[in-house]
């Protein structure tokens, strides 16, 4: 090599190089070959930017991470020596950002925070873009950087109107009349001054019906009095809306305090149950009592006890323990149930607002039979004993008359069921009987579990005064006499005659009517009378043997006449 060569002015060199042998000699031969040198590439030139200055524009309602511009800085090494990082200096990378293309090479300008271009409408950022990796071996020709200047300006945006502060904090004193100054919030169109702007309350039914606000200078107003009690802060959301283009909108909260006025008087903490002994002695403390009170102090509560008046003054006295509770002591001895039961103290509570406040609490006190120490649930025994006027033994009594009556009803209750259980299973006795003795038909029910029929037709009957008749065959008789007689045969009303003399008197039935109905089947039909009672066979010589072909349903029944006459033959 006879010189420096460079990469970025020629990247390949052809040589050519000739063999020759018998140098000098006739008949001399010789032979060329072209040889290509390229050359490598090492990190030896800086970047460097095209332009010393770079304009760039931002719409002032762009959001942030909106990309500014792009940036491109040139270096003529290729790969990783033409690799290269950017950067923003000075005091503009608090609004503007930079990032990298890794694949472009180029820098982003993008934006980290909101611009307003009529707080300013320029920005002018530094970029530097530097090698992102450097060859010690040539650090003597850097530095290996380079440095524009972009200039950014913000375009002008239709924005809604601005508040002057971000929320608003009002205090109004509970009370007040309708139509009381609360405050006024204050908005403005910074695209245009003369443009007029609309304000209104966004924010609830209820809010809407409290406060009110001037919809063209932002004045809120009450509409109703306001009470700290019911809520002491109220949060209301105004909007200011341009004129000239109402999809321009703007919100600011407004947080209002009610400031407590002394319009409640202090009143006992709780309801107090006070008890005296018969036989308490003088000076002994009864009872402890506190106050409460609903405003809102600006100092502590202090409340201060007395006796409103001279009312039974004498035989008790309030003592104030100067830490918002008071003692009721006993003034004197000799208390009587007989004479008084209760006593009504009247106390005067005052607190310490301003204008001070004062009420009157009436505490009950009711004397117990006790000696000193009071037992509350015998006091409140007596208590109730006396509010309905009954002595203890009246009580005693008047409970044991209860207790005697209710066990002469369960007495009384108690026997009639007996006698409804026994007359009852009579009852089944005979419908049970009469079932067997009168109902041949059967049934094509499944369920046969509960009534077994074979049961009642083997179980006897005993009668003491004279076995009953057979009433089967006096009815297949009396009926085939009926188809020719009629229902006024002598000999139908003989039969029924003798059933109502047999009813009357037999002992073995409980004394209540019995209803047997007994009827004629209708005369004349050519088909004859399609009753069992009528048949000329009975059940003894019927066959049953095909209800075994019946299936399931009919298993039950045709089991019970199958074992029927079995049982007959």
């Amino acid at each position: 090599m006879t010189s420096q060569m460079d990469r970025e002015t020629k990247d390949q060199y052809l040589v050519v190089i000739q063999a020759k042998d018998m140098v000098g000699q006739a008949g001399a031969f010789s032979a060329t070959a072209t040889v290509t040198i390229n050359l490598s590439d090492v990190n030896d030139n800086p970047p460097k930017f095209q332009q010393r200055l770079y304009y760039l524009n931002v719409s002032e309602e762009a959001p942030v991470g909106t990309t500014v511009g792009r940036l491109l800085a040139e270096d003529s090494d290729i790969g990783e020596n033409a690799a290269m990082n950017y950067f923003i200096e000075e005091d503009s990378s608090d609004v503007f950002g930079i990032i990298t293309d890794r694949e472009t090479q180029e820098g982003i300008i993008i934006l980290k925070k909101r611009v307003d271009y009529e707080s300013k409408r320029k920005h002018s950022v530094r970029v530097k873009a530097v090698n992102r990796y450097i060859d010690d071996r040539f650090l003597k020709e850097g530095p290996f950087e380079d440095i524009t200047i972009v200039q950014i300006s913000v375009v002008d945006a239709d924005e809604p109107p601005v508040f002057t502060l971000e929320s608003y904090v009002m205090e109004i004193a509970e009370g007040v009349v309708s139509g009381s100054l609360v405050g006024t919030v204050s908005a403005r169109d910074l695209d245009n001054d003369d443009s007029s702007v609309r304000y209104s309350i966004v924010q609830g039914l209820h809010l809407k019906r409290l406060f009110s606000i001037n919809e063209h200078n932002g004045t809120i107003i009450t509409t109703e009095p306001l009470d700290r009690e019911k809520a002491s802060w109220h949060n209301i959301t105004v909007t200011a809306t341009e004129t000239r283009n109402p999809e321009k909108i703007s919100e600011a909260n407004v947080y209002i305090q009610v400031l407590d006025v002394n319009d409640h008087a202090p009143e006992f903490s709780k309801y107090y149950e006070t008890f005296v002994c018969e036989n308490a002695v003088p000076g002994q403390l009864i009872q402890n009592i506190s106050a409460v009170d609903k405003d809102d102090s600006a100092e502590n509560h202090r409340f201060y006890f007395s006796l409103a008046q001279a009312t039974n003054s004498s035989h008790f006295t309030v003592k104030d323990n100067q830490d918002n509770t008071a003692g009721i002591f006993t003034a004197g001895s000799g208390f009587s149930r007989k004479e008084q039961f209760y006593f009504f103290l009247p106390i005067l509570i005052l607190d310490n607002g301003s204008p001070p406040l004062t009420s009157t609490n009436t505490l009950t006190v009711t004397v117990c039979d006790c000696d000193t120490e009071v037992n509350t649930l015998y006091c409140r025994y007596g208590a109730f004993l006396y509010s309905i006027g009954l002595s203890t033994e009246a009580l005693v009594a008047v409970l044991a008359c209860l207790l005697i009556l209710l066990v002469f009803f369960l007495a009384i209750i108690s026997i009639r069921q007996q006698r409804k259980k026994t007359l009852f299973s009579e009852k089944v006795e005979e419908f049970r009987e009469n079932i067997v003795r009168y109902d041949d038909e059967g049934g094509g029910e499944e369920d046969t579990e509960a009534f077994d029929i074979s049961a009642l037709r083997t179980r006897a009957v005993l009668r003491t005064h004279k076995p009953r008749k057979k009433i089967t065959t006096e009815i297949h008789s009396l009926y085939r006499q009926s188809l020719q007689v009629g229902p006024d045969s002598a000999i139908f009303r003989q039969f029924i005659s003798e059933k109502l003399e047999e009813a009357n008197t037999d002992p073995s039935v409980p004394p209540y009517d019995s209803l047997q109905t007994y009827a004629f089947e209708g005369t004349g039909s050519l088909a004859g009378s399609l009753s069992s009672l009528g048949s000329n066979t009975s059940d003894v010589d019927q066959n049953y043997e095909y209800l075994v072909g019946w299936g399931p349903p009919f298993k039950q029944l045709a089991g019970m006449y199958t074992s029927q006459r079995s049982t007959r033959d």
